[in-house]
């Protein structure tokens, strides 16, 4: 036996309201639709439910039975939507990120402590992750990568810087012991320290300049995985260990404090940013609708 659940509603309906013209007048349905309702129930149950006079409606003893379990069931039903409605007015919940290291140094510091403060019942879990992954099948809500990276099928909007540079720098005291390179082919003669992806990859670096695109692949005494292993790559740069060729805005404290100096600047080619991506599914769980529409608020910094 199977009921259809807006019949269901449409019985009560009546049932409280007295009668099938007071029912349409409380509701947002003709009395004939209630009608047809009430009649398409009786028919799924096989009994009257019903006793209908001109001037009255009144409960068989099998409705009665029915809305007296039936009412209460309804009432958890519609307490459960009013805590969706009120989700969709004040978002709570999870919001699971995939995004890379880069990312959380690079855009995601500014906005996360002003996002949570706005929202409060949302808890934000970032997966920091350098790899490329589905993040449907890891069970994220949606992923951070750059335009090169992103997946097909996707919605994505930009987050973060708009442009992006790759610099690479060195200490004082290296290039005093080893000399400033002045063409990217010179990096081959220095010590460079390395990035690793964790499939074992190892990208090479890339310069630009005037519409010339050179890319390098020099050895150095140290190599490390890429996310986990930059800070010690950066330390280790520090302290004139070698050449390390990173993101712009992770060295320019360093540029500022003295303790690194640009390597190459007029060769560091520029890209865009890093964007927001998820699947472009029509209902778009609560916290990542409002995590995208506080994204889109925000002023984007050109670098």
């Amino acid at each position: 036996m199977r009921a259809n659940y807006s019949d269901l509603a449409a019985f009560a309906a009546v049932v409280r309201a007295g009668g099938f013209r007071a029912a349409a007048v409380s509701g947002q349905q003709s009395a004939s639709v209630l009608s047809d309702a009430v009649k398409r129930l009786e028919e799924s149950v096989g009994m009257r439910l019903l006793n209908r006079t001109t001037r009255k409606v009144a409960t068989t003893e099998a409705g009665r039975r029915l809305f007296e379990r039936l009412d209460p069931a309804l009432g958890e039903v519609s307490a459960a939507l009013d805590v969706l409605e009120d989700m969709r007015g004040r978002p709570a919940g999870k919001l699971t990120l995939n995004v890379p290291l880069s990312v959380v140094r690079s855009a995601l510091m500014d906005i996360v402590p002003e996002f949570l403060a706005s929202h409060p019942d949302i808890t934000l879990d970032l997966n920091i992750d350098e790899s490329f992954v589905d993040v449907v099948a890891a069970g994220c809500d949606a992923g951070i990568r750059y335009e090169e990276r992103l997946e097909q099928d996707m919605i994505a909007i930009p987050i973060g810087p708009r442009r992006q540079r790759f610099a690479a720098a060195a200490s004082p005291s290296y290039l005093d012991r080893k000399g400033l390179p002045q063409v990217p082919a010179d990096l081959l003669r220095h010590s460079c320290l390395r990035g690793r992806f964790a499939s074992g990859s190892m990208p090479t670096w890339e310069f630009e300049k005037d519409g010339q695109t050179l890319f390098v692949d020099p050895d150095g005494p140290m190599i490390v995985t890429i996310g986990a292993g930059i800070e010690l790559v950066v330390q280790t740069a520090v302290a004139g260990g070698g050449i390390v060729y990173l993101f712009e805005d992770w060295l320019q404290p360093l540029f500022k404090s003295g303790e690194l100096e640009p390597v190459l600047a007029d060769w560091w080619p520029e890209f865009s940013g890093p964007f927001l991506y998820y699947p472009g599914r029509r209902l778009v769980p609560p916290p990542l609708r409002a995590f995208i529409d506080f994204v889109r608020r925000r002023p984007h910094p050109k670098a």
